[in-house]
């Protein structure tokens, strides 16, 4: 008589089974796959962003750095003289500057019409043009050329500005601001735009941004 097989005895998997277990394990494998290119596509991401925050703040730092290194400072501006401790007191009367032109200093309580003169105008007065900011252009008529001073013309600031004749400089022309002079000999000296950049309305005078106009007129305004 035939034995019936036990319990523990294994059975061997049908193909149908087979098929099924393969099938399961793709499947699986697929998914893992799947996990893996999401996992690295996550990473990109945070490595772009990260890079791309990275440039932008290197960009920020350049234009940042940049721009406060465009205005010359005034040791950069070579034989630019500066002076400390100017009093400002309006005064009545002349006043013995310590500097020919002055740069600044006890002046008149009435400011120069800002503008060209074509004779030379009291210093008091153009004194307090350099509190208001503004810049003053002197030149010796005896050691510049009518076509020097057309020259200057064209470098004066339209406003906030002054340029008149001073006789006896010990240099042909001279550009004063508050605190700060320079001495020079051709109007296309690249110095005297330095200068303007570096002093023109500066936050170092006493008072930038007063008023240049509805003051007084000196002697032979013609612009």
């Amino acid at each position: 008589m035939a034995r019936t097989p036990t319990s523990g005895t294994p059975k061997t998997p049908s193909t149908k089974q087979e098929r099924l277990a393969a099938r399961q394990e793709k499947l699986a494998e697929l998914k893992r796959q799947q996990a893996r290119t999401k996992r690295n596509r996550l990473v990109g991401l945070i490595v772009g962003g990260t890079a791309a925050v990275a440039a932008v703040t290197l960009v920020i730092v350049f234009v940042v750095t940049s721009g406060s290194s465009t205005a010359p400072t005034a040791s950069s501006i070579t034989g630019v003289k500066t002076y400390d401790g100017l009093t400002s007191n309006h005064v009545a009367g002349t006043v013995d500057y310590a500097q020919t032109p002055p740069a600044g200093g006890d002046h008149n309580q009435v400011w120069l019409n800002c503008g060209v003169y074509s004779e030379q105008v009291p210093s008091e007065n153009a004194v307090h043009d350099l509190e208001h900011g503004a810049v003053w252009i002197t030149y010796d008529p005896d050691q510049v050329s009518d076509a020097e001073v057309t020259a200057l013309r064209k470098v004066v600031p339209t406003t906030y500005a002054v340029l008149s004749p001073f006789p006896g400089l010990d240099k042909p022309m001279y550009i004063s601001a508050w605190g700060a002079q320079l001495g020079f000999s051709k109007a296309d000296d690249p110095r005297v735009e330095q200068f303007i950049t570096k002093y023109w309305q500066t936050s170092t005078a006493p008072e930038p941004g007063a008023p240049c106009t509805g003051g007084v007129d000196g002697p032979g305004k013609i612009a």
